[in-house]
């Protein structure tokens, strides 16, 4: 906490003596992203989109609110913004945004779910951001995974969910950590890179569209300090959430 703290005092500090470049998102996201290099999702009108992972994506959403477009529903990270976004800028198109993230959870629990919580909504479009507890859950001693058991698990439940909705438009998004900010030391690398490497290349196999999150935050840390975009070197902080979303949206078109 107090190693935070400094790093906070330190970054407002050398704000205001202008040793951070200027934080700006967009300048972030063109650096880091090839936006001609992304495949990017058509929206159509009533198109269903449902985000899906674990903490980052359940952001403290009300898990008992099974609604569409509601903040409750949506909870205070990623998913909520994108979707804010998303309804405003295609107002037209009557979008309805899901979110299913559950904290904690790692791909089989995502699979033990699965049914009610991404079949059985339908969506046109799917986001799926998973990885992080698969390895830090082993390093804590609540999980004996490996890269091989993520990269099967994955597979199998997009080969699953592809069955049952062959029309399903994909967005896998890439499991990120920031180095040094609290919970991410050296005991993650290089075993993390190895869940990265699968999920970009499960994204290539079913076609999906991968956004690079460990690149974005890479980019965003040489703007302003780790603890600016996330507390504990994995969940959001507001500004680490926006970086996501505007990521995020730039995923889809209309």
């Amino acid at each position: 906490m107090e190693n935070s703290s400094n790093n906070r005092r330190n970054f407002i500090k050398k704000a205001v003596m202008g040793g951070f470049m200027a934080v700006s998102i967009p300048e972030i996201l063109s650096a880091s992203m090839v936006p001609s290099a992304m495949r990017k999702n058509s929206l159509t009108k009533d198109n269903i989109i449902l985000f899906q992972g674990d903490s980052i994506t359940d952001s403290g959403r009300n898990r008992d609110d099974n609604s569409f477009n509601n903040a409750g529903a949506l909870g205070s990270g990623y998913p909520m913004l994108a979707g804010a976004a998303l309804i405003e800028k295609y107002a037209s198109l009557n979008l309805k945004v899901y979110n299913k993230g559950v904290s904690g959870n790692k791909v089989y629990q995502l699979a033990e779910r699965w049914d009610s919580d991404c079949l059985d909504i339908k969506p046109d479009i799917l986001s799926i951001l998973i990885g992080v507890n698969d390895i830090w859950h082993k390093l804590n001693g609540q999980y004996n995974g490996t890269v091989e058991i993520y990269r099967h698990d994955y597979i199998a439940l997009l080969e699953r969910t592809k069955k049952a909705l062959p029309n399903v438009k994909l967005i896998i998004c890439e499991p990120f950590a920031v180095p040094g900010v609290k919970a991410v030391d050296d005991k993650w690398y290089p075993e993390f890179y190895g869940y990265q490497k699968a999920a970009m290349e499960i994204a290539a196999q079913f076609k999906a569209t991968f956004i690079p999150y460990q690149r974005i935050y890479n980019e965003a840390i040489t703007r302003a300090p780790g603890v600016y975009w996330t507390g504990d070197g994995v969940h959001p902080t507001l500004a680490g959430a926006q970086l996501m979303a505007q990521a995020w949206v730039e995923a889809v078109k209309a």
